[in-house]
């Protein structure tokens, strides 16, 4: 893939904005880029001459739905008194998930994961390998260092990681919030 030497036009920042839009509420899977010009005031043409590719379209998506995670939960990785803490962390990050205005984005995250995960290579590739080590490099900042450097530490965050990715799934397919909501609340319980 070829690395961009140039700034985005204003033009290609505007409808990369507007895609972002259109993904949310209409996934990313199956994107053609004809029902998508149609719906942002464009044209396929426009979209592959500002873009490359369908593909790069899409890569650049899914940048930015990781870029959008990581933003909303990097201010999640310390307590109230800025110490570090895995049980807060945890909460925090299962907070801000939990919240149904972001059920857009994780339904995009979700669908991106199972593609890159049954479908390697390609527009997907390394999008779950991505999310997992941006997760876990949350989940490791939030350890006090002498814990990260441990296999408990490891184990420990692995686990948290395991927990809120379920607990996503579950919430996403059933919107049964209180009983996901109580379960991750034990386990948070468990690490204090």
């Amino acid at each position: 893939m070829a690395t961009r030497t140039t700034s985005p036009s204003a033009r290609e920042t505007a409808l990369l904005e507007l895609a972002w839009d259109y993904v949310l509420g209409n996934g990313v899977s199956d994107l053609s880029l004809r029902p998508l010009a149609s719906a942002i005031g464009s044209s396929p043409r426009v979209l592959l001459f500002l873009f490359g590719s369908k593909e790069e379209l899409v890569r650049r998506l899914l940048a930015r739905a990781r870029r959008e995670e990581l933003e909303a939960l990097a201010p999640s990785s310390g307590d109230a008194a800025g110490t570090p803490g895995l049980a807060h962390t945890t909460a925090a990050v299962w907070d801000w998930l939990s919240q149904p205005e972001h059920g857009g984005l994780l339904r995009l995250w979700l669908e991106a994961y199972a593609r890159s995960v049954s479908e390697p290579g390609g527009v997907w590739d390394e999008f779950a390998r991505g999310t997992v080590e941006d997760w876990l490099g949350l989940l490791t900042r939030a350890q006090p260092p002498a814990v990260r450097r441990t296999t408990q530490g490891r184990v420990e965050r692995t686990l948290a990681l395991a927990v809120l990715r379920g607990a996503l799934i579950d919430l996403l397919a059933t919107g049964d919030r209180d009983r996901v909501d109580g379960a991750v609340r034990s386990f948070v319980a468990t690490l204090t």
